[in-house]
């Protein structure tokens, strides 16, 4: 569909709308609260280099990632903003953060006596990760956060430059385990001289609508894409979120099934008369999974149901009449004044609107536009990158 791809799917990433979302967020913080962007998963699977360019450009100042292999990626790609592993990194491979300056999370003081073995020469930066409740790495009391904070300062190498906590339920409405997990890292904290450390437990949800939580820095993650942190949250938001994720395809193959004919894997769909029915380049393969079988897509501005089993690089839409080849076909996005959201398809999966985009796998190519132009086209398939156009 486009010069360097070789098939008719696609996502089309709206940078636009990352730039609205994270200016949006940053007005309400203010300008002494710093904008971490979350670009772990290829930024939810939007694309990484090219969402961090757009969160940076419109006010972050820091990135997060959940792996070293993302922060290299980003280093690589000629970022040199601060960039934070939020996940567990091997304490033998702390001397390759200290070639790349990147900050990893020191979650146990096990890890900072074994990690200390492996650097002899430069400075191996490290925020403080304190678990309140979530149950994943962290240090869990003061006792040990103290610990960690002696360990350091004995320790040339060591340069602890952030402390921080993540909530278990900020996206839920009137939560008391949310107002606990704050209170204990209000306590876990109270002593520490914060001195120019950042302080950071705020994610989208708690940045969205809480300032006792913000502290100087806010990681902006799923709000950055325009995507609500829960269902419950749409209600209270103070902002309009721009959601930056559209998915879209072509028909390839159009047909007319007589009364009787069956549809796809195990005959599950019967035509009940003389049908149109058409073929998309897409499946579950590609992250649109078998569980969304007869539900809706875009075409030509009005819903169309997908009929039979999805299969894994194509599934079939019930069409009204004969539709041309090469039809436009919007799985999530908007098409005239029809929209299929990335909330509508996280409701059939049952499951949150974090996991759409990221399922969407790297053989679909991605488009990104800015100002309604396409500035590139990524297709992590090919060797050799397209690039700008």
């Amino acid at each position: 569909m486009q010069e360097g791809f070789y098939r008719d799917t696609w996502v089309e990433v709206n940078l636009d709308a990352i730039s609205q979302n994270v200016s949006a967020m940053k007005k309400l913080i203010g300008e002494q609260t710093k904008i971490i962007a979350v670009v772990k998963a290829n930024a939810y699977g939007h694309g990484a280099i090219q969402v961090a360019h757009a969160a940076l450009e419109s006010g972050a100042s820091m990135l997060a990632v959940a792996f070293l292999d993302e922060a290299i990626q980003l280093r690589q790609a000629g970022f040199d903003c601060p960039i934070l592993v939020m996940g567990a990194t091997r304490a033998q491979d702390v001397h390759v953060a200290v070639s790349y300056g990147i900050t990893l999370t020191i979650f146990s003081l096990d890890w900072a006596k074994e990690a200390s073995q492996y650097v002899d020469q430069g400075d191996v930066l490290l925020h403080v990760k304190v678990d309140t409740g979530m149950g994943r790495l962290g240090v869990t009391g003061v006792d040990e956060l103290q610990a960690i904070l002696e360990f350091a300062q004995e320790h040339e190498h060591f340069h602890i430059e952030g402390i921080f906590t993540h909530f278990a339920t900020a996206d839920e409405t009137n939560s008391p385990y949310y107002l606990k997990q704050l209170a204990k890292f209000q306590e876990v904290i109270a002593d520490v001289p914060k001195g120019n450390l950042l302080i950071h437990c705020a994610n989208s949800a708690a940045g969205l609508k809480d300032k006792a939580s913000l502290y100087n820095a806010v990681r902006q993650g799923i709000s950055m894409y325009g995507l609500t942190p829960s269902v419950e949250m749409k209600k209270e938001l103070p902002f309009e979120l721009h959601e930056a994720f559209s998915l879209k395809t072509k028909l390839v193959h159009v047909k007319q099934l007589k009364k009787g004919d069956k549809v796809s894997y195990g005959a599950t769909y019967e035509a009940e008369e003389n049908e149109w029915i058409g073929t998309l380049p897409i499946g579950y393969a590609d992250g649109w999974l078998r569980k969304l079988q007869d539900s809706e897509v875009l075409i030509e501005g009005k819903r169309m149901q997908l009929v039979g089993r999805i299969c894994m690089d194509q599934c079939m839409v019930k069409l009204p009449y004969e539709l041309p080849v090469g039809t436009n076909v919007t799985l999530i996005g908007r098409q005239g004044n029809e929209v299929i959201s990335s909330d509508e398809v996280a409701e059939r999966l049952e499951t949150i609107n974090y996991e759409v985009p990221c399922t969407i796998s790297s053989r679909v190519p991605r488009i990104f536009f800015k100002k309604q132009r396409i500035i590139e086209k990524a297709n992590p398939l090919l060797l050799k990158r397209p690039g700008k156009v």
